[in-house]
């Protein structure tokens, strides 16, 4: 029975791996203490891959943060298609409240009395060094590393994108 699972984990690691291997150009979003810049800076140099100003043209993005906010700026630069809401009923006292929430998202949950804000109660928000690979169309993490820099010292930033960058690429080489 391990061996079954330990196969179904080893060829899901494949799979991502080669959705990885077709990533060419990547948006870089706000990091940070400006992690970014660094790593932009290091994937351009180290030609690892393409980075574009314009998040449209973008295969990945890499990023410093997933979650409701992620999401929110995934929205932002490229929304997916709205899907058809039913209408509800005028009898329903519960469809009335679901469609005056979904209307103004600072209406307040009555159950846990949080105001349903994108990103406000996310578990996944600012970190402290872990940086995930997104396949632009398919919002899925294929990458994801935890290299937190010691300070926000440029000399450490730098030190750190480089470490990134290095594993990144020694990913994308893989087969």
């Amino acid at each position: 029975m391990k061996q079954l699972i330990f196969l179904l984990c080893c060829s899901g690691a494949l799979a991502c791996a080669a959705d990885l291997e077709t990533a060419k150009t990547v948006y870089v979003l706000s990091m940070s203490h400006g992690l970014d810049q660094y790593l932009a800076n290091r994937l351009t140099n180290d030609h690892v891959l393409q980075v574009v100003t314009d998040p449209k043209l973008a295969d990945v993005i890499l990023t410093d943060q997933v979650g409701e906010a992620f999401q929110a700026k995934l929205e932002a630069i490229s929304p997916n298609p709205e899907p058809v809401k039913p209408v509800p009923d005028a009898d329903d006292a519960d469809s009335t409240d679901a469609a005056a929430q979904a209307q103004n998202p600072y209406l307040a949950d009555p159950m846990n009395g949080k105001a349903a804000l994108p990103g406000a109660s996310s578990s996944f928000s600012r970190n402290k060094g872990v940086i995930f690979l997104v396949d632009a169309k398919s919002r899925q993490v294929l990458w994801s590393t935890f290299d937190p820099a010691k300070s926000t010292a440029t000399k450490d930033l730098d030190r750190t994108a480089l470490d990134i960058v290095s594993r990144l690429k020694k990913d994308l080489k893989r087969k």
